[in-house]
This record gives C-alpha cells, sequence and structure tokens, in this order.
C-alpha cells in the first residue's frame, strides 16, 4: 500500500465517512473528509454507470488534492422499476430530497408490485486514485427486497426499507458492525484495502 497514512474521501456524506472509518479501524490507516471538499467545484455525477462516476470523482479530485483519494457511487437498483433508482439513488425525489422523500417516492412507485417484483439490490463502486492517475476501481453489491413500511432507525438512505433475508431485517436494524459484515460497501471497501494492500 502505499505510504499514506491517511485516506481522503471525495465525499460531503458524513454516513459515509462514519462507515468507511468503522471499515479502516485496525488498519493503519486513517480516512478523513477530503479537507476543503465542500469549497471546491463540485463534480458532475452525470454519467450513466456507477463506475463511470465513482472514477470520474476520484480523479478529478485527486488533480486538485495532494495523497489517496478515494470516491464511491453507489446506490439501489430495483429491477422492477427498470433498475431505479440506480445512479439516481441521491437525487431520486429532486436534487435538494430527504431520505425520508425518496423512501416515499420509492414505495409509491412499488404501491403494486408483490413478491419478486420487489426485490432489489444495492451497488457500490469504489475508485481509488493519486495525481490525476487512478490506482483501483472495485465493487460490490449485496441483494435484498423492498419492505412496505420503513423498519429501524440505524443507517441512513435507502436503509430502512432494504430488507436482508439472510439476517431477517432491514439494513436499518442492523447493528453497525452486522451492516459493514454484509453491506455492499463494507464488501467493496474490504475488496480495496486487499488491492491497495
Amino acid at each position: 500500500m502505499t505510504e499514506a497514512k491517511r485516506f481522503y474521501l471525495a465525499s460531503g456524506n458524513e454516513g459515509k465517512l462514519k462507515e468507511f472509518q468503522v471499515l479502516a479501524a485496525g488498519r493503519s490507516l486513517e480516512v478523513q473528509l477530503l479537507p476543503g471538499f465542500l469549497s471546491l467545484p463540485g463534480f458532475e455525477e452525470n454519467a450513466p454507470t456507477f463506475a463511470e462516476n465513482a472514477a470520474g470523482k476520484a480523479l478529478y479530485y485527486s488533480r486538485r488534492c495532494g495523497g489517496l483519494i478515494f470516491a464511491d457511487d453507489s446506490g439501489l437498483v430495483v429491477p422492477a422499476l427498470d433498475g431505479a433508482p440506480g445512479v439516481l439513488s441521491a437525487r431520486y425525489a429532486g436534487p435538494h430530497a430527504s431520505n425520508e422523500q425518496r423512501i416515499a417516492k420509492l414505495l409509491a412507485e412499488l404501491r403494486v408490485k408483490q413478491g419478486a417484483q420487489r426485490t432489489a439490490h444495492f451497488v457500490c463502486v469504489i475508485a481509488a486514485a493519486q495525481q490525476g492517475r487512478a490506482v483501483a476501481v472495485v465493487s460490490a453489491r449485496v441483494d435484498g427486497e423492498i419492505l412496505e413500511v420503513p423498519r429501524g432507525a440505524g443507517g441512513f438512505g435507502y436503509d430502512p426499507v432494504f430488507f436482508f433475508p439472510q439476517l431477517g431485517k432491514s439494513f436499518a436494524e442492523l447493528r453497525p458492525e452486522e451492516k459493514n459484515r454484509f453491506s455492499h460497501r463494507g464488501k467493496a471497501f474490504r475488496h480495496l484495502m486487499e488491492v491497495l494492500e
């Protein structure tokens, strides 16, 4: 792995930061938000795939800041909705919508869907870059189904309506260590660590 003791997340999402910090615990690595991230010109995430958005974001910010920069693009994919919310997961109910508003829109779209029509998966692609050069791109997914009503108070995003059959709970009902073990983000981050090491 590079000498960088700090690994900078190109994001303003505190929920993601907390998950990555827990995942990095026990490794000689400190995950921090990219310094001055909010004051930098934003990267337009308008590519059609998670991988293109993650790689584009990591490369963009690595050209503006030193150190090893990583960025993820992740989202919820519901095949019965032609893959929506997909890469638009964070903007599904509008650019400034709350988690609750995004969930409400998703549940309304799935109102008449039953059984296998409610299957879904979370996808996470993480890209790492340094000085405008891609270092690694990894991906992971986790399969589940969409509940009819939210359950649990943990997590963030679509976690309250994402049911994980293996544990019989929504992602928002899982303890942080459980979620990190099974989640798309946890799997992708561990894969990234293996690649970098």
